[in-house]
């Protein structure tokens, strides 16, 4: 069976009393093995939404049901492989990203084998998102999808409403765990079986009815104190975990919280975390972009050529979009879902913060192809990027008064749009503030682009230093 496999994400959970304005956040690099993979951002209105879904690539067939709702996507623009939703959130303000590719072991496959036919990444949201109207509900719903129709890969699948975040994984075929992260609390949450510590009788977990059974029936658990580690249980503790996974959550731990040390090795990272302090949205999106900065393992840094390539960096030339899914306790329901957005590798763009609560989507978000064209908002990300790659700390402090300038701007137009809403026409509004924010964000990225080529013409080695 071919299929495209997301083994490069990076996921941060926040829940409402962690962030700066009691919101919750479930946020997730999109990321691929391909460096270009064009995304678009759309809304899926009830008729658009399918009564009979065939995936493309495991061919499964599944009936749904005749009552969707809308809401948002973040497709791929070509279709080959199928739609590959990978984030939105539905007119209820529901939130779901889907997925973080997660490892396990072979003991996991030996009693619950993969299904060939069965749902996967390029499905959930679609089967998913427009029929839930709370987190707690996603949960249930895609574990009821996973345990009827089985699973080709393991996947960390995230949900949120205004009050609850959740993560829910996948186990072997036809099994899966999810645990409501605690309101103070955040998750980093890289490409392993991530859940630790877990209580079968809690109010804050769930799971297929018989993965207790299953744990006990081939002797699953192998620690010695009788607790349910799930990570110990059904992931994996290999080198390439300590080397491609672990050192994502360190370093987003490290940058909650500077106060511990730890290893960035270390296969028992916590978890659940508390953070020093309440959490923003640039805090996210900073980490999500990270590259190891301060420290001998960052690729644009000074340390030795081993140290820089020794682990693999949040921030990655592989990142295709950059969501962080807020829904706000703040303001009214009519404006509390906002789908942060960025696209391309996450070193020389920003997140743009779009209402939700809309039937359309801007034109330099919605419209890519596989057509290389700068008036569109991914292949201009792209191309900064790629441009700031060829030499980082040329770039690097453009790139900041850029995303300086912008995030300014965004909250600005955020803030005036939420102090205008008066009950009239909300969607229209929504949509006017959203291409305010499309045509800023284009505006901005275009003139760092512009302002780094003209200093980068002045550094090309394809020079002579007599005036001729």
């Amino acid at each position: 069976m071919k299929k495209r496999i997301q083994g490069s994400c990076t996921t941060i959970l926040v829940g409402k009393d962690a962030s700066i304005d009691g919101s919750t956040i479930i946020s997730r690099n999109d990321d691929g093995h391909e460096a270009l993979d064009p995304q678009r951002f759309v809304v899926v209105q009830p008729d658009d939404q399918p009564r009979h879904y065939q995936s493309v690539i495991s061919k499964v067939e599944i009936d749904l049901p005749d009552d969707p709702m809308r809401y948002t996507s973040i497709p791929n623009a070509i279709l080959d492989n199928g739609i590959w939703p990978a984030a939105g959130i539905n007119s209820d303000n529901v939130t779901m990203s889907a997925t973080e590719t997660i490892t396990t072991n072979s003991r996991v496959l030996g009693a619950d084998p993969l299904v060939d036919g069965g749902v996967g990444e390029e499905d959930l949201v679609t089967l998913v998102l427009p029929y839930v109207h709370s987190a707690r509900e996603g949960v249930q719903r895609l574990g009821d999808i996973v345990a009827k129709y089985g699973t080709y890969e393991t996947n960390g699948i995230a949900f949120s409403d205004n009050q609850e975040v959740w993560w829910l994984e996948t186990i072997g075929g036809h099994h899966w765990a999810a645990e409501r992260i605690p309101d103070d609390a955040y998750v980093v949450a890289p490409n392993r079986m991530n859940i630790d510590n877990f209580d079968f009788d809690s109010d804050d977990t769930m799971s297929s009815a018989d993965l207790k059974d299953m744990i006990e029936k081939y002797n699953l658990n192998p620690d010695l104190d009788g607790k349910y580690n799930l990570r110990h249980i059904f992931g994996s503790a290999t080198i390439k975990d300590t080397v491609y996974n672990n050192p994502r959550t360190w370093y987003g731990q490290q940058y909650f919280n500077p106060e511990i040390t730890q290893d960035p090795m270390e296969q028992d990272l916590p978890f659940i975390c508390h953070a020093n302090r309440k959490i923003s949205i640039e805090d996210v999106k900073f980490v999500l972009s990270s590259h190891f900065e301060n420290t001998k393992y960052d690729p644009y840094g000074n340390g030795s050529e081993a140290d820089k390539k020794l682990f693999r960096p949040i921030g990655i030339n592989r990142n295709h979009n950059v969501h962080i899914l807020q829904v706000r306790n703040n303001v009214p329901a009519e404006i509390a879902g906002v789908q942060w957005l960025a696209y391309g590798a996450n070193t020389f763009n920003t997140v743009v913060p779009f209402y939700t609560n809309i039937n359309d989507t801007p034109a330099p978000y919605k419209d890519a192809t596989g057509t290389f064209d700068l008036n569109n908002m991914y292949w201009l990300s792209t191309t900064t990027a790629l441009l700031g790659d060829t030499d980082y700390d040329l770039y690097v402090d453009m790139r900041n008064d850029y995303e300086l300038d912008a995030m300014s701007a965004y909250r600005k137009i955020q803030n005036e749009t939420d102090a205008a809403i008066n009950g009239a026409d909300v969607s229209k509004a929504l949509e006017d503030a959203n291409k305010k924010l499309a045509d800023t964000a284009l505006k901005l990225q275009t003139k760092l682009l512009g302002d780094m080529v003209i200093m980068g013409s002045e550094h090309m080695k394809l020079r002579y230093n007599l005036n001729d």
